[in-house]
């Protein structure tokens, strides 16, 4: 199977900026000290002109199903949820996967 990456987007609401970054801080070390993560650090971004993150980090086999269920990544994700916000018709969080393509020379 594939490693997946995921393209995390987070829509942070202006005031919450600075409470986000914290726990964007815990967010891979610890899906990282739990191994549902591949040990290579995310990339993370932040919009130019408004709090949006970008977060991207690839996940280990079978990582992205145990996330979900542990209580460690579920606290953590329930403490992002009110610092993000609906923006301009977008959701406050997205998720999708991408999967690595080797492409002709």
């Amino acid at each position: 199977m594939a490693k997946e990456t995921v393209i995390c987007t987070y829509r942070v609401r202006a005031a919450a900026e600075d409470q986000f970054r914290q726990v964007l801080g815990e967010h891979w070390e610890t899906l990282r000290d739990l191994g549902f993560v591949t040990d290579d650090r995310p990339t993370v971004l932040r919009g130019v002109d408004e709090p949006t993150y970008v977060e991207i980090f690839t996940w280990v086999d079978g990582g992205f199903a145990r996330a979900h269920e542990h209580p460690d990544v579920l606290t953590l994700w329930e403490r992002m949820d009110p610092l993000l916000e609906e923006r301009d018709g977008q959701p406050k969080w997205e998720f999708p996967h991408y999967v690595r393509q080797d492409l002709p020379a």
